[in-house]
């Protein structure tokens, strides 16, 4: 019986194993689960406060950065309203100084409308000085040939001498000194009548007929009307102008009818026989 306990407690501790060996094996895989999921807890424990740390950092940064955001967004709405300020300043400025300019330009329109006046005043006034001047100019050489002239009856009276002799270069320029040295004498139409005669005896009958008419315009009622309009009369019709000259002497009849002028015109008028149709009338 003692050889058998051995092997008896052999068996027994070999059974033993045998039941407890399947137990110890999942015990130990239980522990080393356990020990893995505590690692694990730390780990994610361990990760979850390096996210918070992390993500406190981000906030923060997010915060600084909105902050920053804002105020440059700040910064530049002010900018903005300086920018527009500023842009309705310089509008209003710019409307006033537009406003200035058109006063301006509308001041200098009107200074060079009186400059142009004033100019214009300014050239007449000198145009009328030269004038009164040119006149007190001619006013004195006429003052100066009247004073070196000879007397009005002393002139007349050489150059119808002249005349009568038969000197007429003499007498033109005689009567012509007696018309520029004395116009407004009653010998004056006689001189522009005497100029006339000559005139007409050299052919010359046109200036004949304007200082005929001289006579008859300005001295209408003078002694040498009658024949300066007869004399003119006559000048038409030797140019031609029969009818004219024809007019010219009716009016002679008419006006002066018991002068000498007037028989004359009445044998000039018989001599070119009966008048034109149109003359009749």
């Amino acid at each position: 019986m003692k050889s058998n306990r051995p092997h008896t407690v052999l068996a027994l501790f070999f059974i033993l194993w045998i039941a407890l060996a399947p137990a110890y094996g999942a015990n130990r895989e239980i522990v080393q689960l356990q020990t893995q999921v505590g690692q694990l807890q730390q780990q994610m424990t361990q990760m979850q406060q390096s996210f918070n740390e992390r993500m406190g950092v981000m906030k923060n940064l997010v915060e600084q950065q909105t902050d920053a955001a804002n105020k440059v967004s700040s910064a530049i709405t002010e900018l903005q309203n300086s920018i527009n300020k500023q842009q309705q300043d310089r509008a209003g400025q710019v409307d006033q100084i537009s406003g200035q300019i058109q006063a301006l330009n509308d001041t200098m329109d009107e200074l060079k409308v009186r400059l142009a006046k004033l100019s214009k005043q300014f050239e007449d006034m000198q145009a009328a000085q030269q004038s009164i001047a040119a006149q007190q100019t001619q006013t004195q050489q006429q003052a100066q040939a009247i004073a070196q002239a000879p007397p009005p009856d002393v002139l007349y009276n050489t150059a119808l001498r002249d005349y009568s002799g038969g000197k007429n270069d003499l007498a033109t320029q005689e009567f012509s000194d007696y018309l520029k040295f004395y116009p407004n004498t009653d010998l004056a139409g006689n001189a522009s009548f005497y100029l006339a005669e000559i005139q007409y005896k050299a052919g010359d009958f046109k200036k004949a007929i304007e200082n005929y008419d001289l006579v008859l315009q300005n001295f209408p009622s003078g002694n040498k009307a009658a024949a300066a309009q007869l004399k003119k009369g006559f000048a038409l019709i030797e140019l031609g102008q029969q009818e004219e000259g024809s007019k010219e002497l009716r009016h002679v009849i008419q006006r002066y009818p018991r002068t000498t002028e007037a028989t004359q015109a009445r044998d000039k008028l018989r001599k070119l026989g009966p008048a034109t149709p149109k003359a009749r009338q």
